[in-house]
């Protein structure tokens, strides 16, 4: 497990999850600009029911805002797929 995704687990601990899965999709985006600038690819599934009664929007939000700094830095993209225990 990359120091990244290890970050990113520890951060998103914070929307107390149900699942958590991180993949590092970085290689699969050699030669990409933001791949040169040192931030990675990675996709995201989380299960919390900290969305309840968030749309899409305000559930990417939530996540943007507990990664912090490393959405400008660490991270240069972040697919996300966040559902409630109730959209399992």
């Amino acid at each position: 497990m990359s120091d990244t995704v290890q970050l990113l687990e520890t951060a998103l601990r914070a929307l107390e999850p149900e699942h958590l899965d991180i993949q590092d999709d970085s290689a699969l985006h050699a030669g990409h600009a933001g791949a040169k600038s040192g931030g990675g690819h990675y996709t995201l599934t989380i299960v919390s029911a900290r969305f309840a009664g968030l749309n899409r929007v305000a559930r990417h939000r939530l996540i943007y805002q507990t990664l912090g700094e490393m959405m400008s830095g660490r991270v240069h993209a972040l697919a996300i797929r966040a559902l409630t225990p109730e959209e399992l």
